[in-house]
């Protein structure tokens, strides 16, 4: 009690969820746990948004882009970030081979205006027709913005909305949140560096291990382990969330 609370625990975030390791099934899996995030946000009675995606044609993300807004939001889920590992026989799998596979979450703070100054002479920006999976055009008109920030080389991307203003405002709400993050990373590298104890949690360590085969879901980082996968996938997270928060992991 006597801790005073972390600034950005209210802040609302923006996701983003990547297929790794293994091709089609990280895709897919990719598309599983952005059910499992809208279903906990759901449950929470928070607003989301899909920014961003890149869809295969077995349904997975390649990677998928949301804004997640509420009570608390970040404060909650800032310990998902990390590498999301997956052990399971997959609905392409013929012979019933097991398959490993990996998805990296990022959980980003949302940067307000005053937090982040952007110039726009370091603002790169194209627009393009939106592709859907396979390649295919599912746009006539150039509504897909991309923008490439060059003193850092971010590239962020929307093509959600046919509306091309409204993708150029969703990439840069991308794009500050990004460099928030990598502000902070900056501010924070010497006083992580003196904790003991404390695991790097970002885009390269992995954080949780799912053994679907054996209906097992394991945190690496606090131990806690429950063997009810369905609910899980299902947006069960509140107890993955209060062992991470406790331990502060």
């Amino acid at each position: 009690l006597l801790i005073p609370p972390d600034p950005l625990e209210e802040k609302n975030i923006i996701m983003e969820i990547r297929g790794g390791t293994g091709g089609e099934e990280a895709a897919l899996f990719a598309a599983d746990l952005l059910k499992m995030y809208i279903h906990y946000a759901e449950a929470k009675n928070w607003k989301y948004e899909l920014l961003s995606s890149n869809e295969t044609e077995l349904g997975g993300f390649k990677e998928v882009t949301l804004s997640i807004s509420g009570k608390y939001v970040y404060g909650s889920l800032r310990y998902e970030s990390g590498v999301h590992r997956v052990q399971r026989v997959p609905e392409t799998e013929g012979s019933g081979r097991v398959h490993t596979s990996a998805v990296t979450v990022a959980v980003l703070p949302e940067a307000e205006e005053t937090e982040i100054v952007i110039k726009q002479e370091d603002l790169r920006i194209d627009v393009m027709r939106a592709g859907g999976p396979g390649g295919q055009c599912v746009n006539t008109t150039d509504s897909a913005v991309r923008i490439t920030h060059e003193p850092t080389g971010i590239v962020v991307q929307c093509q959600n909305d046919r509306s091309q203003h409204a993708n150029k405002a969703a990439a840069m709400e991308m794009l500050k949140s990004k460099l928030y993050e990598l502000e902070m990373r900056k501010r924070n590298e010497e006083k992580q560096a003196l904790e003991e104890g404390k695991s790097d949690v970002g885009w390269g360590s992995q954080i949780r291990s799912y053994v679907l085969d054996s209906s097992r879901i394991k945190d690496l980082r606090t131990g806690y382990e429950v063997g009810n996968t369905k609910a899980v996938l299902d947006g069960d997270l509140d107890g993955f969330i209060e062992a991470s928060l406790k331990q502060g992991v």
